[in-house]
């Protein structure tokens, strides 16, 4: 064996031996356990995050596997539609011609191109990553299966009266060109202003009254579609304007002023500028009382022909206009600096433009009900529970869900038009022609929101509609859905809200999943959200070239807890790596032990539990990896994995690598090869319980191992398919667990001692274990005890008299006592003079903080700060120097 692990001459051969063997696919058993991939977008490169999500997923599809279940975790992509649309058209930019220019076929075909492209690479990562999906069933939301499965869903919510047509207040996004729905825009607080106008009241014959009413807006390029003034019903201070006018200030239009509990007494003026054209609140107040709605800003941001003088101009040059203006004509009363929250496109990071459009719309409140019940009853678990809150919240406020894009790439809406007799056909397959009159037919040229179609996952990856698909009678409902806390309302509200309306007929069992497992984001070091906007984004795959994939997913699992960001750090990294290599090192080790022996396989048995061949620190290794695996199964039955790997990794590197093996190996020296097959039975047992962590290097190790075993016939070739530890409580040893302990205490208690000393590393000293349980525990293992603490000779003695009690440094234990005669540590001489040279120095230093802080003058003029200091120095270094004469006093 190579004397350190090499990543990158294991790895890849690893996997291909692993897809090769079939080992992705579902093996059959009696319980089946399913994860279905989240989809990354087919935008280019994972990222560090998808890296989480296939350490994360990978280790409980592995656990799954090895436990015997029947276990499927299904891959696929997001065809990721405006994201890709965005892409696509920028490309087209570069080249001096739009999507317009070269039309929807000849565009759709540019997007496929860089579709075939984008998946090769992003499956090739997965691979990478150590992914151990099943790649046979790779799903892609924009492949037949899908669209049929979303085609069947979008006639059947129209047929219900789910999905509707209408004229809303929408979201759009003047760059992307098309509507968003709530969740793709984001609201961040930016500073702003808060202009408080003017609007001239008018008398019955509306007339100027030289009264005015103000009203503060944030947006004074929508004031030209104000079509009213709210104020609440009781407020005093405007019950003598209702039902009176007042003039729009940048026309001479009148607008009513009219009552609505809607409009705060306290905010701002009291006093509501109704836009219903450009507001969703003012929407839902217009429609109320019946007022017009004005649209004057168009899909490009301009304001249209309705925006009178400011027609043509792009939305926030007319802002500064309008405010100009009405400064000019004596209307702006006053600016106030205002910081609010304000809306940008989830994609291209544009302001928002809140609009009237007819749309597509699914009604969200009756989808929403049932599934608020799911969660509520238990049927579906959040871990963590505290994310369940955060759900019934945006579930019980839900409004309807836009799902029209105005975008070439994507799910095309399956409506078609009859213009001849303006018939509407909805429908899965393409008809032919109009059945009412035999005409042309045109489809809706919209296409559907992205997210509709991967709200459809976890039914239509196993072959929905079909309702006869093995799949999805085997493996439906799954068992963990695992994703970003982020997403919660994108994309797992959906998947449970479209899921029990699609498998509805299995009445409990329509949920999606069983458990939704919600990891946190993955920070930089500093703390601060990966963007490529800081430049601070890491490419998972360069940390795999320098790391190896086991060091990274290592890194990433031991820095998660559910639902809780974490910071990737290049120590983590290098814990992963170093642990990884100490892996390869012990087993390199204990494979070497059993070569030079000339062990077969019969010899390589584990002894029986009562086998008396074993002794104290054999029971006591074994005993320590049966607690580790009954706690490492548990750990990870509540999701708790880095406590799961955490747990193991302490007892392999603390316990067996640290102790035992070191303990052992005095044995095997000395001819007893018992130690043996337990290290290979203790080594074979931790390559299990690290494999769904770090697959790559267990692997490797265990493959190695398993021809020496006795019992290698019952095992399969490959660790990824070999069964998880059952812990074996016979070997729990409790008395062999107490006697080691005492041990490990005595070699700490010496080696402090070395170390407070500084007695030189390989310097052998003298050394005493005095007590009666003390001798009992140190006897069996006085030599290896004396190997791992560099004494000798080591006197186990059961009284305090048989120990000298002068010039000797004692350490007080649970158990007993440790006395190191001091003249065994150290030349006394020399450790008198370099102690009085020390105390000399600092009874100096003494002095002359003491001379300085005498001095009036340094009291009178120096701040209170500086001479507090010099207290402080002068109290620590008496201290130093009282505990030098100590030392000193000690050895005199």
């Amino acid at each position: 064996m190579a004397t350190a692990y090499d990543p990158s001459q294991v790895e890849q051969r690893v996997y291909a031996e692993w897809e090769q063997a079939g080992a992705f696919r579902p093996q059959g058993g009696e319980r089946p356990f399913t994860i279905i991939m989240p989809p990354p977008n087919l935008t280019g490169e994972l990222h560090i995050g998808h890296a989480l999500t296939v350490a994360v997923e990978d280790a409980l599809v592995r656990w799954h596997r090895m436990l015997g279940d029947d276990t499927l975790w299904l891959p696929g992509v997001d065809h990721a539609a405006i994201a890709v649309n965005a892409l696509v058209e920028r490309e087209l930019a570069a080249e001096g011609i739009s999507r317009h220019d070269i039309g929807r076929e000849a565009f759709l075909e540019r997007v496929w191109q860089f579709v075939g492209r984008s998946r090769s690479r992003i499956a090739e990562q997965h691979r990478r990553l150590g992914a151990s999906a099943d790649w046979e069933r790779e799903a892609f939301t924009m492949d037949e299966a899908r669209q049929r499965a979303v085609r069947q869903t979008f006639v059947n919510l129209y047929e219900d009266g789910l999905i509707y047509r209408g004229e809303r207040i929408i979201n759009w996004c003047v760059d992307c060109g098309t509507a968003l729905s709530d969740l793709e825009v984001e609201h961040d607080d930016e500073p702003g202003a808060f202009w408080h106008f003017r609007y001239p009241v008018l008398d019955d014959d509306n007339e100027q009254t030289g009264e005015y009413l103000v009203i503060a807006t944030t947006r004074p390029e929508t004031i030209p579609a104000d079509t009213g003034v709210a104020v609440n019903p009781e407020d005093e201070r405007y019950q003598h304007l209702l039902g009176r006018n007042v003039l729009v200030p940048t026309s001479d239009r009148p607008v009513p002023v009219i009552p609505d509990e809607a409009v705060s007494i306290e905010a701002g003026s009291g006093a509501l500028k109704v836009t219903p054209g450009h507001d969703p609140v003012d929407f839902d107040i217009g429609q109320r009382h019946g007022l017009p709605v004005l649209n004057i800003v168009d899909a490009d941001g301009r304001l249209t022909e309705d925006a009178g003088k400011y027609a043509g101009m792009e939305r926030f040059e007319a802002r500064d206009r309008v405010v100009e203006d009405l400064d000019a004509a004596g209307l702006l009363e006053r600016t106030e600096d205002y910081t609010h929250s304000v809306g940008h496109c989830q994609r291209s990071g544009t302001i928002v433009e809140p609009i009237i459009s007819e749309q597509w719309f699914v009604r969200a409140e009756p989808l929403a009900t049932p599934a608020i019940d799911a969660v509520r009853d238990g049927r579906i678990e959040f871990v963590p529970r505290r994310f369940e809150r955060t759900y019934f919240h945006w579930m019980e406020n839900i409004r309807d869900w836009t799902i029209s894009r105005q975008i070439w790439w994507g799910h095309r809406i399956p409506v078609w038009y009859c213009d001849a007799c303006s018939e509407t056909i909805v429908a899965v397959e393409d008809p032919d022609g109009c059945a009412e009159c035999d005409g042309e037919l045109r489809q809706d040229e919209d296409t559907l929101d992205t997210w509709f179609s991967s709200g459809l996952w976890p039914h239509s990856t196993l072959g929905w509609p079909d309702g006869d698909a093995e799949d999805l009678g085997r493996f439906y409902p799954t068992q963990v859905m695992e994703t970003g806390y982020d997403i919660i309302f994108f994309w797992v509200a959906r998947m449970v809200m479209l899921s029990l309306y699609n498998m509805r007929e299995l009445g409990d069992e329509a949920i999606p999943f069983e458990t939704v497992y919600l990891h946190g984001l993955v920070r930089a070091p500093d703390g601060r959200k990966m963007s490529k906007t800081l430049g601070n984004v890491v490419d998972p795959l360069d940390m795999i070239a320098q790391y190896g994939t086991d060091a990274l997913r290592y890194a990433l699992i031991s820095g998660t807890s559910p639902g809780n960001d974490q910071r990737i750090t290049d120590d983590r990294l290098e814990a992963g790596r170093n642990f990884a290599n100490k892996l390869w090192n012990a087993s390199r080790l204990v494979l070497t032990l059993i070569e030079q022996e000339q062990l077969g396989r019969d010899d390589l048995a584990l002894p029986a539990v009562g086998d008396p061949r074993l002794l104290r620190e054999d029971r006591w290794i074994l005993s320590r990896l049966e607690r580790t695996v009954a706690l490492a199964d548990e750990l990870l039955r509540k999701f708790e994995l880095a406590e799961a790997l955490r747990q193991t990794r302490d007892f392999f590197w603390d316990e067996l690598a640290d102790w035992y093996l070191e303990l052992a190996k005095v044995r095997v020296r000395a001819g007893d090869t018992t130690p043996l097959p337990v290290m290979l039975h203790a080594l074979d047992s931790v390559m299990r319980l690290l494999h769904p962590f770090m697959p790559f290097v267990t692997e490797e190790l265990w493959q190695r191992m398993t021809p020496l075993r006795a019992n290698a016939a019952d095992d399969p070739s490959q660790l990824i398919v070999a069964r998880y530890p059952v812990a074996d409580e016979a070997r729990f040893d409790d008395a062999a667990e107490r006697e080691l302990a005492a041990v490990q205490d005595f070699v700490r208690a010496i080696r402090n001692v070395r170390a407070e000393r500084r007695v030189d590393a390989g310097r052998w000293v003298e050394a005493y274990i005095v007590g009666a349980d003390a001798a009992e525990a140190a006897r069996g293992t006085a030599e290896a005890l004396g190997q791992l603490a560099r004494v000798r000779p080591l006197h186990v003695v059961d009284t305090a008299e048989e120990a000298p009690s002068d010039g000797v440094v004692t350490s007080v234990l649970p158990v007993g006592r440790v006395v190191l005669p001091m003249a065994g540590l150290f030349d006394l001489d020399a450790e008198r003079a370099r102690l009085q040279k020390q105390i000399d120095d600092a009874a100096n230093e003494v002095q002359r903080l003491e001379r300085k802080l005498a001095n009036e003058q340094f009291r009178t003029r120096a701040p209170a700060k500086v001479v507090a200091k010099e207290e402080e120095r002068l109290a620590t270094a008496g201290g130093r120097l009282r505990g030098l004469e100590e030392s000193l006093a000690e050895i005199s």
